[in-house]
C-alpha cells in the first residue's frame, strides 16, 4: 500500500468511487480510497437503485442532473456496466394539493430544461399498466428518469477512477487520523500509514465515527428502511418506469421481472444510535413485518398484482438521513478533512453529481454550485447533540412524502435557544419560528386585524398566513415596529492586522472613522457571494459583523480560512454575548429619544453610524441601519439586558403606535425596498454586478479576493441582472424557483417573493439577461402552472431615493 497520496479518500460506496472518479477526471492521479470491506459492502449493495432529478433546490437538481448524463455514459466509457435504465419516472397525485405540488414541480422542472409533464391517470397506465387508479387525479412523468443498478454504479466509477490512475484498496481499516496544527498530516490503518493533506470521509452511517477521530460532529441518524422484492404472475417489463404514490407514502421500480416496492413511513426505527458496529459490513437487518407490513397493504391496494404475488425477499437495510433532509458536504474546521454523508435516500441520485461538487472543492477550492444548503458548516454547535439530531432527522424522515407548504415550521425539540425577551414575546401573543435553534417571532396574534383578512394571498401563499402580517408591516410603515433580532449572528474581528485582514476580505472599503457601519460583501475568488453582512468600526482595532442567523458558523469559517499566521487578528463569536432590539418606523426616534438621553438628530447620529447610547438605563451600542426602508435603530445591550430593553422600548411606543412586529413583516417589507437575501437572491454563482450591489464594490481601495474576477464583470458588463417584478395579480404570490418567461421562452427564474402590502403589489425577483430586465419589459410568472402576466420595473418599489431610511 503506498505510503504518500494527494488525497484519501475512506469509504468504497457510490460516494467514495465517484468523488474518486471526479478528481481523476479532473487531473489527480495520485488518488487513494481505502475501504475497510469490499467496494459496496456498507448500504450501498442494498439500495432500491431509484432516480429522480427534480429536487426541491436548484443545485441539487442540477447536481443529479449531471448524474444522469455521467450514467448514460459510464459503461461505454469504463467498460462496466452500472445497469442504467432510463425508462421513466412516474409520481401520482390523489388530493388537490398534491395536483399543486406537480404543477409547481413542472414549472421548476421547466426552467432546468427537465422534460417533466402532467399526465391523466389514464396515460399514466398506458406506462404502468399494473396499478389501480382509483382516486388518483394526475399524474407527472419526466422520461430521463430511471433506475440503476446501485452495486454495479459503485464498480463502474471505481473502474474510471482506476483507468486514470487511482487506487483502490479494500480490507483496510482506518485506525486513526493524525493533525498538525489543525490540517490533516495522516491517515493510519491496519495495514499501515498514508501521509497526506486531503482526507474524504465517505463512509455513509459511519461517517460520525470517522469524524470523532479528528473532532469533526458529522450530525447524521441512520435509520432503518424496508423495501420487498415481489414475484408476480404478471410479467414486469424492464421498461416499466419507477412509480411515486407520495400521499400513500410507497414508491415501485420494476426488477428482474419483478416489482419492488417500499416506503417511508411515520414511524422510523434507527439503527446504532450510540455508534455502528465497525464489523457491521455486508449485513442487513431481520426483517420487520410488523412496522413494514401498512406499507406493504398500501402498496398492495395500488398494484393489486402484489397481493397474489411471492415474497422474493425483504430487505431491511440502514440509511443515514440528517436533521434537515440535506447532504453534508464540504471541508470542516479541519484542514483538509472533508466530508460527503448524510445522502437522505438519495444517494444513488446523486452520487454522480456530489462527486463532482466534492472533486471541485478539494481540486478547485470552491465548487462551481452554491452548496450552503448542504455545507457542513451550516450546522451550529447544538447539532453536537445527538438527541437533538436524531429527533430532528426523525421528523424529516417521518414526514419524506408530505407535502411541505410555505412557513411550514418544525415541530421537534423546541426552545433550545431563548431570547432574553422570551417571555414578554409570548405575552403578547408571539407565534414562533425556529433558525438555527433560535425560538424568533414570526409574527403577533395581538395584531390581527379581521379587516385585513382581504390581502390573504391566494393558493399555498395563504397558508401559514396570518392578518397580523400586514399589520405589522403597515404599522411599521406608518409609525413604528419593535423587532427582536437577538437571534442575529455577531462576530468581532480584533487586533493590529484586523483592518488589513477585512481590507482583503471585503470588497467593500472598511478602513473608516470608528462608529461607521459599512454594507459589504466577501467574495470568493471567481467573484461570488460568500458572505454578505454589515461591519461596524469600533475602534482602530476592533470591528464587529452582525450577520443572519443561519451564517454565523459559514462566515466565521470563510475568514478562519484567511487568518494570517502571525496572530495579528482574532476573529470570535459573540453571538450570546449581546441580545439585538430592532426599532423601525418613521416614529422610531421620537421614541427611542423619549427614553434615551443622547443627541439622536440626524445630524449627530445619521445613518450607517454607531454609537453607544443608554435607553431607559440600558448601555447600548445603537446603530442606525435598516433592513425594511425605514428610519431605524438596532440596539445591542449586553444580553442579560435584552428583555429590560424590549420591556422600555414597548411601554415608551404604545402611545406613538408602536406594535410588536416579527419576521414575516421584514421579509415583505424587504422586498418592497430592495433588500437582498443571501443564499436566496445573492449566492456564492452570483457577483455583486449582476446582484445590483456594484455599490459596494470599492475596486479603488486595493486588493481584495475575488477583485480581478469582478474587475472583469464590470469591464465586459454583466450578462444578466437581479429584476424586480411586478404581477398583474397581486392575489398571487411567488414562492421562488416559478419559471419566467418572455414571449413564452424561459429567461429565469424567480429567487424569492411575496406581497408588498404598502404597495399593494405581489413582488419577485429574478435574474434576467439584460435585454429582457428594461422596466416595463412584458413576461409571466408562472404559479403553480397558472400564467400570470408580469412586468419587470426599476426598483426598489418603496422609497427608491431612500429619504425615508436617511431622515
Amino acid at each position: 500500500m503506498k505510503s504518500e497520496a494527494r488525497v484519501v479518500v475512506i469509504g468504497g460506496g457510490v460516494g467514495g468511487t465517484s468523488i474518486a472518479y471526479h478528481l481523476t477526471e479532473m487531473g489527480w492521479r495520485d488518488v487513494v480510497l481505502l475501504e475497510k470491506s469490499e467496494l459496496t459492502d456498507g448500504t450501498t449493495f442494498h439500495s432500491a437503485g431509484l432516480v429522480g432529478q427534480l429536487r426541491p433546490t436548484e443545485t441539487l437538481t442540477k447536481m443529479n442532473m449531471h448524474s444522469v448524463e455521467l450514467y448514460r455514459r459510464l459503461a461505454d466509457e469504463t467498460g462496466v456496466d452500472p445497469g442504467w435504465k432510463e425508462v421513466g419516472s412516474l409520481r401520482l397525485a390523489s388530493s388537490k394539493e398534491r395536483v399543486e405540488e406537480l404543477a409547481r414541480l413542472v414549472g421548476r422542472a421547466r426552467t432546468f430544461g427537465l422534460p417533466l409533464e402532467i399526465i391523466s391517470p389514464e396515460e399514466a397506465l398506458e406506462l404502468f399498466p399494473l396499478f389501480d387508479p382509483k382516486g388518483v387525479l394526475a399524474a407527472a412523468f419526466d422520461p430521463t428518469d430511471g433506475y440503476i443498478d446501485p452495486s454495479g454504479l459503485a464498480y463502474s466509477l471505481a473502474a474510471g477512477a482506476r483507468s486514470r490512475g487511482a487506487e483502490i484498496y479494500t480490507g483496510v481499516t482506518v485506525t486513526d487520523i493524525e493533525t498538525k496544527n489543525g490540517c490533516v498530516a495522516k491517515v493510519i490503518t491496519d495495514r499501515g500509514d498514508i501521509q497526506t493533506e486531503v482526507v474524504v470521509n465517505a463512509t455513509g452511517i459511519w461517517a460520525n465515527e470517522i469524524g470523532k477521530l479528528v473532532g469533526v460532529d458529522v450530525p447524521l441518524t441512520p435509520f432503518q428502511h424496508q423495501y420487498v422484492h415481489v414475484k408476480t404472475e404478471e410479467h414486469v417489463s424492464e421498461n416499466f418506469p419507477t412509480m411515486r404514490d407520495p400521499d400513500d407514502l410507497v414508491y415501485f421500480r420494476p426488477k428482474d421481472g419483478d416489482i419492488v416496492t417500499g416506503g417511508y413511513g411515520r414511524n422510523p426505527a434507527t439503527f446504532a444510535p450510540d455508534g455502528v458496529p465497525n464489523d457491521f459490513t455486508r449485513k442487513l437487518l431481520d426483517a420487520d413485518w410488523d412496522r413494514f407490513g401498512s406499507l406493504f397493504e398500501t402498496s398492495c391496494g395500488r398494484v393489486p398484482a402484489l397481493r397474489d404475488g411471492e415474497v422474493v425477499e425483504l430487505t431491511n437495510g440502514p440509511e443515514s438521513f440528517t436533521p434537515d433532509g440535506e447532504f453534508i458536504l464540504g471541508e470542516s474546521h479541519v484542514r483538509g478533512f472533508f466530508v460527503a454523508a448524510g445522502f437522505n435516500a438519495h444517494g444513488i441520485v446523486g452520487a454522480g453529481g456530489m462527486g463532482r461538487i466534492m472533486a471541485e472543492w478539494i481540486a478547485d477550492g470552491q465548487p462551481s454550485l452554491d452548496a450552503w444548503q448542504m455545507d457542513i458548516r451550516r450546522f451550529g454547535e447544538h447539532y453536537k447533540n445527538r438527541e437533538y439530531t436524531e429527533a430532528r432527522s426523525r421528523e424529516f424522515l417521518s414526514t419524506y412524502y408530505d407535502i411541505h407548504f410555505p412557513n411550514e415550521e418544525r415541530e421537534s425539540v423546541r426552545g433550545l435557544r431563548l431570547s432574553p425577551a422570551y417571555e414578554s414575546l409570548r405575552d403578547l401573543g408571539a407565534e414562533f419560528a425556529e433558525k438555527s435553534g433560535w425560538e424568533r417571532p414570526n409574527y403577533f396574534r395581538s395584531n390581527e386585524d379581521e379587516s385585513l383578512e382581504r390581502l390573504r394571498p391566494r393558493g399555498w401563499a395563504g397558508r401559514n398566513w396570518s392578518t397580523a402580517i400586514p399589520a405589522e408591516h403597515l404599522a411599521t410603515r406608518e409609525r413604528a415596529g419593535l423587532f427582536d433580532q437577538t437571534s442575529f449572528a455577531k462576530i468581532d474581528v480584533e487586533g493590529a492586522g484586523a483592518c488589513a485582514f477585512l481590507q482583503k476580505l471585503c470588497d467593500n472599503d472598511v478602513d473608516k472613522p470608528s462608529g461607521t457601519v459599512t454594507y459589504t460583501q466577501m467574495l470568493n475568488e471567481r467573484g461570488g457571494i460568500e458572505c454578505d453582512f454589515t461591519v461596524t468600526r469600533l475602534s482602530d482595532e476592533l470591528f464587529r459583523i452582525v450577520t443572519g442567523t443561519a451564517f454565523g458558523a459559514h462566515d466565521m469559517d470563510w475568514m478562519r480560512r484567511h487568518l494570517p499566521d502571525d496572530g495579528s487578528v482574532s476573529v470570535r463569536d459573540v453571538t450570546s454575548k449581546y441580545a439585538c432590539i430592532g426599532i423601525q418606523g418613521p416614529r422610531s426616534r421620537e421614541i427611542l429619544s423619549s427614553v434615551c438621553g443622547d443627541d439622536l438628530s440626524n445630524e449627530a447620529f445619521g445613518y450607517m453610524r454607531a454609537r453607544e447610547i443608554s435607553v431607559g438605563g440600558v448601555p447600548c451600542i445603537a446603530l442606525r441601519v435598516t433592513y425594511v426602508g425605514e428610519l431605524g435603530y438596532e440596539l445591542y445591550p449586553a444580553m442579560e439586558r435584552g428583555g429590560e430593553l424590549w420591556d422600555v422600548l414597548f411601554e415608551a411606543g404604545e402611545s406613538y403606535g408602536l406594535v410588536p412586529a416579527g419576521y414575516r413583516a421584514i421579509d415583505s417589507m424587504r422586498l418592497e425596498g430592495g433588500f437582498l437575501a443571501w443564499a436566496a437572491d445573492i449566492t456564492p454563482e452570483t457577483n455583486p454586478y449582476e446582484a445590483g450591489l456594484g455599490f459596494a464594490v470599492k475596486l479603488g481601495k486595493g486588493d481584495f479576493i475575488g477583485r480581478e474576477a469582478v474587475e472583469k464583470v464590470k469591464a465586459g458588463g454583466a450578462l444578466r441582472c437581479i429584476t424586480p417584478l411586478v404581477l398583474e395579480d397581486s392575489s398571487v404570490a411567488a414562492l421562488g424557483n416559478e419559471p419566467v418567461r418572455v414571449e413564452g421562452l424561459v429567461v429565469g427564474r424567480v429567487t424569492s417573493g411575496g406581497v408588498g402590502y404598502s404597495v399593494g403589489k405581489s413582488i419577485a425577483y429574478a435574474y434576467l439577461p439584460t435585454d429582457f430586465a428594461e422596466p416595463g419589459t412584458p413576461l409571466t410568472v408562472e404559479v403553480f402552472g397558472e400564467e400570470v402576466p408580469a412586468e419587470a420595473v426599476a426598483g426598489p418599489l418603496w422609497d427608491p431615493k431612500h429619504e425615508r431610511v436617511k431622515a
